[in-house]
Order: C-alpha cells, then structure tokens, then sequence
C-alpha cells in the first residue's frame, strides 16, 4: 500500500465573529454529530431538545471530539426539505447552549445561506452543505464574506429521491470530478481554497458498492490541495454488510471503516459515537506513518 500524500497544510486558523479558531492536520480529527431533528435516521429526537443537544456535545468533548456538528434538518434518503425559519427554531437555542462549553469549532449542517449567515452571528464558526453551494448559492458568499470554512460533500441528487437507482461509469472519477468543480465554485465566491474541505458523500446518492469503492480509492477521490473529510458514520452499507438494522449498533463497523478512510488519508471523520472511531483511527494513522 502507497503511504497517501497530504493534500493540504498542516493546520488552519481563522477568525468568526471575534473569535479564533485552529485545527491541527497534523493528527485524525474528529467531528461528533448532535441531530436536533425528530427524523435522522440515527437517533431521531434524541437531541431535539436544547438542553439535551447541549448534553451530547458535552459527551462528544470529554471523549476527544475536535469539532461539534449540529444538523436541524435531516437528509437521510426519501426526506423531505424543512422551512428555514424552522430550522432556525431548532438551532438557535442548542448554539445559545454551547456558548457555555470550551471553545470548539461548531458546524452547522445546512444548505440555506440565510441559516448559515445567522448561525455563524449565534456562535456557529463553520458550514457544512450536503448541495455543495448547488441549493443555495449565495451560501458561498456567506461563507466567504464571513471568513469560515465550508465542507462541500457531493450527492448525486436530491435526498427525497437520491437512492433510487443511483447510476455511475466511474464512480470515483465522477466524485472527484465534481468536488473538483464545486471547490472552484467556492473559490470564485470568494473562499480561499485552505478553508474548503470535501467529503464524497457516502450514502448520498450511492449504493452500497459504490460507497465501499470510494472507501477503498479515497485516496484517489480529493484533488490535491483540499482538505478532507470522510462521513460514514451508521451509514446503511455497514448495516448491509453486518445485517445490522439498528443503525446505533454499527458504531464499531463505523470505527473499523474510518480506519481505513484514515489510512487513505481521511482528515477529518464525522461520527456519531466518538471514542471508538476517535481510537480507531489513532491506530490507522500511526499505521499510515508507521511511527507512535
């Protein structure tokens, strides 16, 4: 196996709303999920509550997360879209919560430039568009006049209909391909390309091969010069291969695929349950480098 080059610096800094924030490349890092949805596929309304949200990123924290990301609307295949003032009725209150936490780079999983513009005033000092800018253009702008980073992730589709017989020729040329495309949409609004991460999207628009393809090629899947991030977490292709239907049951499976996602080169995996993955892919990187 190829030791998998770096794509990208070592570590990035930026500046939100006052505030300073710095990730280190250097190492895996690990982003833990908070849904204040009713529907995710994973633990829907588990979180929907603040006070709950804000509980669960406390947990993420004390077992290693890097980076908080907070979704209030569900993408999961066959959904439908949520109005952006509902969207903002569930997150405004959990980034209220978390300003009493150390400080820590939150995401905020949306599509909707106007969410993004307000999340990013209440707290919030990144973005993370499962349409890439491709819903919501005028997200790009935001993001950029806003100085955060985004992470663009490629879905073949919408999420209502994404899995219906979801048709690649080369699956792993046609994500990169379009990663590639959208990045540059990015930087012609304006976000310098150190602050763009890309994520291929498992689950979005794919079926269970092709999201096992891109696991094994993800070192072939970012163009060069991207930061990276890898989302699998529960994703029903693990279920499959376990015949697991409980999707809090994979988290061991989602662990033992972000190994190799990090032995690919994977910067950032986005999880659900962060200890076993967080240890995972220490593992996998030590194993990469193949130094302690």
């Amino acid at each position: 196996m190829t030791t998998p080059q770096p794509h990208s610096a070592q570590s990035l800094e930026w500046t939100v709303g006052g505030r300073t924030f710095r990730l280190d490349f250097s190492k895996p890092l690990v982003m833990g999920i908070i849904n204040v949805t009713p529907d995710s596929f994973s633990d829907g309304g588990r979180h929907l509550l603040p006070q709950d949200a804000v509980a669960q990123a406390r947990r993420h924290l004390a077992e290693g997360a890097d980076i908080l990301d907070i979704g209030a609307e569900t993408t999961r295949p066959g959904s439908d879209p949520v109005p952006a003032d509902e969207e903002w009725r569930r997150l405004a209150p959990v980034l209220a919560g978390l300003a009493s936490l150390p400080p820590t780079p939150v995401s905020v999983d949306t599509y909707k430039a106007e969410v993004a513009d307000r999340a990013l005033t209440a707290g919030a000092s990144m973005i993370n568009d499962v349409y890439a800018g491709r819903q919501d253009p005028e997200i790009l702008r935001v993001v950029a006049r806003r100085g955060a980073p985004i992470v663009l992730m490629h879905m073949k589709g919408e999420p209502k209909t994404m899995q219906d017989d979801p048709v690649y020729d080369d699956v792993v040329a046609e994500v990169r391909e379009f990663l590639l495309e959208r990045a540059e949409a990015a930087m012609a609004a304006g976000v310098p390309k150190e602050r763009i991460i890309l994520d291929p999207g498992l689950g979005f628009g794919k079926t269970a091969v092709h999201n096992l393809t891109l696991l094994k090629r993800f070192d072939e899947v970012i163009p060069a010069g991207f930061h990276s991030l890898m989302a699998l977490s529960r994703k029903g292709f693990l279920g499959r291969i376990l015949n697991v239907s409980v999707p809090s049951q994979r988290d061991l499976a989602t662990a033992a695929a972000n190994a190799l996602a990090v032995l690919k080169g994977a910067e950032i995996i986005r999880v659900h349950n962060v200890a076993p993955s967080l240890e995972a892919s220490r593992v996998a990187f030590a194993a990469r480098r193949e130094a302690i």
